[in-house]
């Protein structure tokens, strides 16, 4: 594959094995070597320590939930190993420090903070852009604890031009999430993503009779395609549990 999204957002896919001592995050998994494993890499300028600095894509719930064994030990996702992460979310306040600046993002399921440190060498430092309060950004970083607090300290923080990108990272963060925990999911749970996503149900969400007839598949697909993503935090069921609406951002 080879897809490349908004706002210097790249998919990259390489066939598996190797690669397990750079501390990232890959999916895709091998099956005698069948498939290929994928992994989204930070901007070019932001790579500092190995030619491809692999990042998971995750949502900001993910984050705070990462769990830890011990202080200082990994944090593990889906039950991986993961060190850089990377998610779009909306910048809620900002605060200039004298080191660093740091952001609240909020992406509809959590809010954290992120911090960019900045490099006083630098006269042009990118780090010292300004973003809009309630402007969509998105972050490259590494997930960090301090006195029992997650925070992200961002290698780049980019604003977000196209707000499908919003769209992209759910999605790839909720496949990443459904293959590790369910297995690869079905083509059916991205088109009934992608047919919510384009469907004018707004608050009230859709039925999933109407979604059934709509994409013509059974009601019990539908059934099972929302319970996967209202279980993935990027859908929830509305007036009752047969009827779905997008996670509004």
């Amino acid at each position: 594959m080879g897809d490349s999204y908004g706002g210097g957002y790249s998919r990259t896919s390489y066939n598996a094995g190797g690669g397990d001592d750079a501390g990232g995050f890959v999916y895709g998994g091998s099956q005698g070597g069948s498939q290929s494993a994928h992994y989204l890499t930070l901007p070019t300028s932001s790579r500092r320590a190995t030619a491809t600095t692999p990042c998971a894509p995750v949502t900001i719930k993910q984050v705070i939930e990462a769990e830890q064994a011990y202080p200082d030990a990994p944090f593990r996702i889906d039950g991986l190993e993961v060190t850089q992460v990377t998610f779009v979310g909306m910048v809620r306040a900002i605060s200039p420090q004298t080191t660093n600046v740091t952001f609240r993002l909020d992406d509809g399921t959590g809010i954290i903070e992120v911090k960019q440190w900045l490099d006083a060498d630098k006269q042009d430092d990118t780090s010292k852009q300004a973003f809009a309060l309630d402007s969509y950004v998105r972050v490259w970083g590494r997930l960090k604890s301090f006195n029992n607090k997650r925070h992200v300290g961002a290698h780049v923080i980019k604003p977000v031009a196209d707000y499908n990108e919003v769209q992209y990272h759910l999605l790839e963060a909720t496949y990443c999430h459904l293959f590790f925990t369910k297995g690869a999911p079905a083509a059916a749970t991205v088109a009934v993503y992608n047919w919510l996503s384009n469907s004018e149900g707004g608050n009230e969400g859709v039925h999933a009779n109407i979604i059934s007839q709509a994409m013509k598949i059974s009601i019990g697909e539908v059934l099972k395609c929302g319970e996967e993503l209202t279980s993935a935090g990027v859908t929830y069921t509305t007036v009752d549990d047969e009827t779905f609406a997008i996670l509004d951002y």
